[in-house]
């Protein structure tokens, strides 16, 4: 398995990968499935910001992808970003993602962000359990925040550190 940053060519895999995750998961809050068009805007706006999106890959297949993006728009939550990963349901659990996380994490801690924020639905075991792994801890619960399939879902905040506990040079 590889891990690379995502061109314009995976955005097909990426787009199917995403739409499994709306119509067959509580991962996505969204309701809907979109177009090509709409990924291609949302890869551009992920480039615009100076954020990668990542892939995993085993030979031309794209096994999942990762990105991380503003916490909040706000200046004083700068130095704070969220992550997504998401893995097609024909590879999860082999690998893709902690190893899409990891890449994540260097890149985010590279980048001199200071701490990545996960938003998790409640139950999803997989995803809390992938990021206690690489050391994001459970922060808080808002409860019945989101919708889908007729139900009320609560989300888990976790969080890690990715640089020392210091002030930023101005």
């Amino acid at each position: 398995m590889d891990i690379r940053m995502a061109g314009e060519d995976d955005l097909p895999a990426i787009l199917a990968i995403y739409n499994d995750a709306v119509l067959h998961t509580t991962a996505i809050w969204n309701d809907d499935t979109v177009d090509l068009d709409n990924r291609r805007a949302w890869f551009a706006a992920r480039r615009g910001q100076g954020y990668p999106v990542f892939v995993a890959t085993e030979g031309d297949q794209i096994l999942g992808y990762a990105s991380y993006g503003d916490f909040r728009p706000f200046q004083g939550y700068r130095f704070t970003v969220e992550n997504s990963v998401y893995v097609a349901s024909s590879a999860r659990g082999k690998g893709a993602g902690a190893a899409l996380l990891a890449a994540l994490v260097a890149d985010a801690a590279a980048s001199e962000k200071h701490v990545m924020i996960a938003a998790i639905t409640a139950g999803n075991e997989a995803s809390i359990r992938l990021h206690a792994r690489q050391g994001f801890v459970p922060t808080g619960r808002l409860g019945e925040v989101g919708f889908k399939f007729g139900a009320y879902l609560d989300l888990i905040l976790m969080e890690r550190r990715l640089t020392a506990p210091s002030s930023p040079a101005p």
